[in-house]
């Protein structure tokens, strides 16, 4: 590339409206806490911002060649690829039936659903009902709990009570029982149920 193909002043300017999808300068200008007088001045003296393109490119994900001379696609689609691959994360799918884990194969789930205090997330699956859960999470304490309880698997809402016990909550039950009378197998991070 040559510095005489980049294009400075109101090109350059309106492929940066473009790439963040505004309409007017102003919003550009607020965005940067640039004047309208600077924008101005970039459009009468052909002034190609140099700083401003790159973050730009860095913000939007648009290509850099693109926003700077206008040539190529607004959207290198390598780049995009890659970036939506590296947002995707694969948690072991696991399966609850008559109170028994099965696994069965991966979930894809986008990376910011998880928080990085997950140290072993999996999707768990039970009818209409869907967690993400944390294996590696196992000193059980207030919360819903995926719990071994009598080799029998499911989750339930749990909450300490005094005499080292636990209330044991599901749709079917309540129970209090000693910490030590059940097997945390992993704190629930999100539950997700269908509502159709």
């Amino acid at each position: 590339m040559r510095l005489d193909e980049l294009e400075g002043g109101k090109a350059v300017l309106g492929r940066m409206l473009q790439a963040y999808g505004f309409s007017m300068q102003k919003e550009l200008g607020d965005m940067f806490g640039l004047s309208s007088g600077t924008i101005s001045t970039w459009v009468r003296r052909n002034y190609f911002p140099g700083d401003v393109v790159v973050v730009c490119a860095l913000d939007t994900g648009v290509s850099l060649r693109w926003l700077a001379t206008g040539q190529g696609a607004m959207h290198d689609h390598r780049q995009t690829q890659n970036v939506e691959i590296e947002k995707i994360s694969q948690l072991t799918k696991l399966r609850l039936r008559g109170g028994i884990l099965e696994e069965e194969g991966l979930w894809a789930v986008d990376s910011s659903l998880l928080d990085t205090s997950l140290t072993k997330p999996a999707y768990v699956v039970k009818g209409h009902h869907a967690w993400i859960v944390d294996l590696g999470s196992a000193n059980v304490g207030n919360g819903r709990w995926l719990l071994d309880i009598d080799g029998d698997v499911d989750v339930y809402d749990v909450a300490r009570i005094p005499g080292n016990r636990l209330k044991i909550t599901s749709l079917a039950t309540t129970f209090d029982c000693g910490v030590e009378e059940v097997k945390a197998l992993g704190q629930v991070f999100i539950t997700l149920d269908r509502n159709l």
